[in-house]
């Protein structure tokens, strides 16, 4: 948390968050494709699927927000 918080506050994330997105975020790109592939977020998918009430009574009104 320190060296994540010197980073912040030296600019070297700034810098690197930049560098990354001016070649297409190649390592977010990979980072979110393996969390997606995690065995978590596929049974999360399954279950989600298995339970009609979550999109029929979504939690956010799209109308209001």
């Amino acid at each position: 948390m320190r060296e994540a918080l010197q980073n912040i506050q030296n600019g070297s994330y700034a810098k690197r968050f930049i560098l990354e997105g001016q070649s297409n975020y190649p390592e977010m790109t990979a980072w979110r494709r393996n969390n997606a592939a995690h065995q978590i977020e596929v049974v999360g998918e399954k279950l989600r699927s298995m339970m009609p009430w979550i999109t029929a009574n979504k939690l956010v009104d799209k109308s209001k927000n």
